[in-house]
């Protein structure tokens, strides 16, 4: 469906200590899933994990970004992209963007479909999170953080914000916009191909 307005909600969130962070129960298949730092700055991959993420949850933001675009995001000091892996396989991911003052944010989070609902987000999340705390301990030109945000919105998916507050994010503003309907791809291939 193209044309035409949706309602969005954005709810954002935020933690203020490190002991804000609980992190989720290890799932049952952790000794296959590995998260590991892609530590060479490959626009590529960052288009990759986001197109493969957000294809089906209006993730649209960054598809008209250029390659220069991409090169300079993922160039930034303080910007690091943390993969989940099962048996080699990427599963998702967490974008943490360091701010001024000591702000980190977590521009992205999420898993390919496939991977959905086995408990790997939650590990992911609380996984990146505490790299968010420690972002200075890799970025020594940076403050200790003091502060770890993420937004999400009713266009991502169902268990979205209810990781985030799981994982100890509070709620500290909530919007509500008329948005363009933005049609996403499928999941799973339909019958028709």
């Amino acid at each position: 469906m193209s044309g035409g307005t949706v309602t969005v909600t954005t709810w954002y969130l935020e933690q203020t200590s490190p002991e804000d962070l609980r992190p989720a129960r290890v799932p049952d298949t952790a000794s296959a899933i590995r998260i590991e730092r892609a530590e060479v700055p490959s626009p590529d991959f960052s288009r990759f994990l986001y197109t493969a993420v957000g294809s089906d949850v209006a993730w649209t933001d960054r598809l008209p970004w250029t390659y220069a675009r991409w090169r300079e995001f993922v160039d930034r000091p303080g910007v690091e992209t943390w993969v989940a892996y099962e048996r080699g396989t990427p599963a998702g991911f967490i974008e943490l963007e360091g701010q001024p003052e000591g702000t980190v944010e977590i521009s992205y989070c999420g898993l390919l479909p496939a991977f959905r609902g086995r408990r790997i987000g939650g590990h992911l999340l609380s996984y990146g999170t505490a790299r968010a705390w420690d972002l200075a301990q890799r970025w020594p030109q940076r403050p200790a953080t003091k502060r770890v945000w993420v937004h999400t919105c009713s266009q991502d998916g169902p268990h979205a914000l209810r990781n985030y507050e799981r994982r100890g994010f509070r709620r500290y503003a909530t919007e509500v916009t008329e948005e363009p309907v933005t049609p996403v791809a499928p999941v799973a291939p339909t019958a028709d191909g």
